[in-house]
Formats: C-alpha cells, structure tokens, sequence
C-alpha cells in the first residue's frame, strides 16, 4: 500500500465500517502494549494514528480520569468508527481529533507519550512523522510502536517476506528514530507482536 496521505486515507475509509470486526481478538494485546508504556495516573497521552480507536480504553485506564487522552488520525470514517463504539465523547476514553500525525495542533512539549499501532509503516516520511511525535512530547517521554502481528507473520498475512530494508527492522528503525530524537529503548519482534519502545532524547 502506498505511503502517500492521501491513499492511505482512501484505503482506511473503505475498511472503517468492518474494521473491528475483522480483528476482534486484538483487544488484550493492545492493552498489554499500552502497559508497557509506563503511563502513570495524570498523564497526557497521544493515540497517533488512532483509527476506530482500540487503544483509547486502556489509555484511559493507565492516565486514569485526570489524564488526558486524545486519539488522531486523518480518516474520517475511522474516527466515526470511534465514536460509534463509545470510545470518544462525554462518556468515551478519549478526544478524537482529524489531525495527519506528521502536522500536529499541539502544543512543544505537551504530552507524556505516543502510542501508534500499525503507524510507522503508513508515514510518507518516517523521519519527519517520527520528529513531528517527538516535538510534542516532553524529554523523557516515552513513545510505543506496536502491531498486534510480528513482522513475519504481517508479511505472511499479506503473501509476502520481509526484508533487511524494512523500516520496522531493529537496524533501520533504530536510527531513523534517533535521527528523529527518539532513543530506542526495547524491541520485540515474535509473531504475536511487535513492540519498540523508545524514550524522547533532550
């Protein structure tokens, strides 16, 4: 799939209806993934990328009511998603915003973490994406790239292999997320789940 904004917004629009549906088994990793996060009560969180929303519930249970959550993504439909499953709104886990994660409206510096699921891989420019989510983040501040798959068992997924050029590959990954003034901190790849846990540098 293409990389360019624009595709990716037209492929995740015709999929948002059926979206959960086709993966309703994911719930217990995402809220493994987002445990290890380290979110402590309080803490303002980033969903980048956020699509119908399945991380926003146990975000919310980290931060706790005080915290603030909020999820972004550029597709509408996904975001309608979202609120339709109860996962934004008064009684919801979290703020929806229609927002392309590589131009935020946030604040330097603002939040205590970024989740994104299945995000690296749809960024047009890793680099620029990957600054953009550290600007708004305070040094120190913790930022977790997940998928639900490994990288194996996605591309198997999808009828193909993976290669050593795979910007999730630990070798590529980790400096181009230190180009982007993120620290590599922890990195697993096995087939139930990919997990890269990296701290804001600064």
């Amino acid at each position: 799939m293409s990389d360019d904004p624009t595709d990716v917004r037209a492929f995740f629009a015709t999929r948002a209806a059926d979206w959960d549906s086709r993966f309703p088994d994911d719930g217990p990793a995402y809220a493994a993934a987002v445990a290890e996060l380290g979110l402590r009560p309080g803490d303002a969180v980033l969903d980048a990328g956020c699509g119908t929303g399945r991380a926003l519930p146990p975000l919310r249970t980290a931060v706790g009511p005080e915290g603030t959550v909020i999820g972004a993504d550029l597709t509408p439909e996904m975001l309608a998603e979202a609120v339709r499953a109860g996962r934004s709104g008064p009684r919801g886990a979290g703020v929806l915003l229609l927002a392309d994660v590589g131009r935020l409206p946030l604040r330097d510096g603002g939040l205590d973490a970024v989740f994104g699921a299945g995000l690296v891989s749809h960024l047009a420019d890793p680099v620029a994406g990957l600054r953009e989510l550290a600007r708004v983040v305070r040094p120190g501040g913790r930022l977790a790239l997940f998928h639900p798959l490994g990288r194996a068992a996605l591309a198997a997924r999808h009828g193909r292999r993976i290669t050593p050029d795979d910007l999730r590959a630990e070798p590529r990954l980790r400096p181009v997320l230190a180009e982007a003034g993120w620290r590599l901190d922890a990195y697993v790849d096995e087939d139930a789940r990919f997990l890269a846990l990296a701290v804001r540098e600064g």
